[in-house]
């Protein structure tokens, strides 16, 4: 039985135990600069002291004694030593070098510390390796003079995480944990590596790695830190085959209880929970009790939220044991019937649904529909611009249409830098956002800028199937709904019969061959001119109004 069917029976019978802080364990041992450093980085020009990571070469057999010391607490799960093993992260000791070494190395570690255990005791222990959320936000700019800078783009992030990713595969994991996400958009990045190496594992005839993607609320607002709500979290991600989804780290237990328990209620799959044990107290450190703890992770058992649970800061051994004793005997979450509907977000989440009015899309942030925002655009008055797209949202729009197809723009690079100011609007990125554009493109470069779930405007089979699912496992990749034209090889649709073989043959590949869900499909079927006066014009409306009835 692969691991992937082994996790999916155990959380049949009972909740999974991951283990705790490996942070705060490494700190009880009051390592030294030397001790970091070991022989092999003695002279090494940066300070090393705290990059806990960099044990797994210069102390592994601390690292492996943590790891018995959860397992003996009864972890079924334990997190390779490498939060911060990307090569974003290790630059700041010097070492983005060895990233690939580092997280082979964890690797390697906590997966002999598991095999001896789960020989020891006839029952299997597992390996996550752990995927931190890097020191540096793609949806924020850190230079207030100039929000639309980023000090890392989506590219730089997808390259440190599929880096980080196989080699913690090549030292031989069982499943990966991208976790503590305060910005979704990095997390997407994560997400999106991890993606395209299941796809190359697939093809090679070997078992896709199970991931669990665990976000971060940073304070009582119930937001992250770049912005998000609970349930515009998990829509943003909802689409990358996730084993488990959850959340961990900045809250105790006590003060992650309403946001965990929206999860549970949205989560189509199962929900892990791993908080810090308590708030930190005025020196940093965590005050709660492992009895403490326990008792409020059996609560959510007993209400029925939890698959997996463990600890985060602050959680040692004792409370891992504590936790472990009370959820034994609990009955896992069941997994809830959630309704199909289009389930997008911005900051916020936003449904489409039956019970929906019309849903509105601002299209004044189109420099081909809208005369004002083209010269806006084109005269580099972004203030003035981002006003337009201010006025879409104050005036109701539930989505934002933004199109930057002008011949004399750099599209690509006018997009990327229109949506980085919405995303620091909070009262704009609030609603998602529709990239609209002929240019492929210039498409993939606004999907690089959404943390959130977007809709492309629009894809169709004019150019033949090939291309059309090109473009279709591009945008599933990203997460986004899409529209379709009705258009194929043979040119636009202009009647009943051919939109509605259109999107019939559009859904067949889109569902079967490019991995999206029928919700996330919008079908445009060309309402075409109106009243031109021109015989063969004259049943346009009616067709496209009975076709739309007909596609519904």
């Amino acid at each position: 039985m692969n691991t992937l069917k082994q996790l999916q029976a155990l959380i049949t019978q009972r909740i999974v135990l991951l283990d705790g802080a490996m942070g705060t364990l490494i700190q009880s041992y009051n390592l030294d600069e030397a001790a970091y450093r070991g022989s092999r980085f003695a002279d090494h020009g940066s300070l090393l002291a705290g990059f806990g990571d960099i044990l797994s070469i210069t102390q592994p057999e601390i690292i492996t004694e943590i790891h018995h010391r959860f397992l003996d607490a009864g972890a079924d799960i334990i997190e390779t030593n490498t939060f911060t093993a990307t090569t974003i992260s290790m630059a700041d000791y010097g070492l983005s070098e060895l990233s690939a070494e580092v997280n082979v190395a964890a690797a390697q570690i906590a997966r002999r510390a598991a095999d001896q255990c789960t020989e020891q005791t006839g029952v299997r222990r597992f390996v996550a390796g752990s995927i931190g959320p890097t020191n540096k936000t793609a949806s924020l700019s850190p230079d207030v003079s100039d929000p639309a800078y980023r000090a890392v783009s989506f590219d730089d992030l997808y390259t440190a995480y599929h880096l980080q990713a196989a080699a913690l595969i090549s030292g031989g994991v069982d499943l990966l944990l991208v976790e503590t996400a305060f910005d979704t958009l990095n997390m997407k990045a994560g997400l999106a590596a991890v993606f395209d190496l299941n796809r190359e594992r697939t093809a090679a005839g070997q078992e896709p790695i199970p991931v669990l993607a665990s976000g971060t609320i940073t304070d009582r607002s119930g937001r992250t830190l770049s912005g998000q709500t609970v349930e515009a979290f998990y829509n943003s991600i909802a689409h990358a085959n996730l084993f488990a989804v959850g959340l961990n780290c900045a809250l105790g237990a006590e003060e992650m209880r309403p946001h965990i328990e929206e999860l549970a209620r949205i989560a189509t799959v199962p929900i892990v929970c791993f908080p810090n044990a308590g708030l930190p107290n005025e020196m940093g450190e965590y005050d709660q009790t492992p009895e403490q703890m326990a008792a409020i992770m059996a609560e959510f058992a007993d209400a029925g939220w939890l698959n997996l649970a463990g600890g985060c800061c602050g959680t040692r051994p004792a409370h891992i044991k504590a936790i472990a004793n009370q959820l034994g005997n609990k009955t896992p979450r069941q997994l809830p019937t959630i309704a199909k509907r289009t389930r997008l977000s911005g900051l916020e989440a936003f449904t489409l649904s039956v019970e929906s009015n019309f849903t509105i899309i601002g299209e004044r942030t189109n420099v081909t529909g809208s005369r004002k925002f083209r010269r806006l655009i084109m005269e580099n008055k972004l203030e003035e611009a981002l006003s337009v797209a201010r006025s879409q949202v104050e005036g109701g729009a539930n989505i934002l249409d933004v199109c930057m197809d002008e011949g004399l723009l750099d599209g690509e690079a006018a997009m990327t830098t229109f949506l980085n100011l919405i995303a620091g609007e909070p009262d704009i990125s609030r609603i998602p956002v529709m990239i609209d554009s002929s240019r492929f493109s210039i498409i993939e470069a606004g999907l690089k800028c959404l943390q959130g779930k977007g809709v492309v405007n629009s894809i169709s089979l004019k150019e033949g199937e090939e291309e059309f699912l090109r473009q279709a496992r591009v945008i599933s990749r990203y997460g986004a709904a899409v529209v379709v034209m009705a258009f194929d090889e043979e040119g636009q649709a202009d009647n009943v019969e051919r939109r509605i073989q259109i999107a019939e043959r559009a859904v067949k590949l889109l569902t079967e061959k490019a991995g999206f869900v029928i919700e996330d499909i919008i079908f445009d079927p060309n309402v075409l001119t109106v009243a031109t006066g021109i015989e063969e014009h004259n049943e346009y409306a009616r067709s496209f109004i009975e076709a739309t009835r007909q596609i519904k």
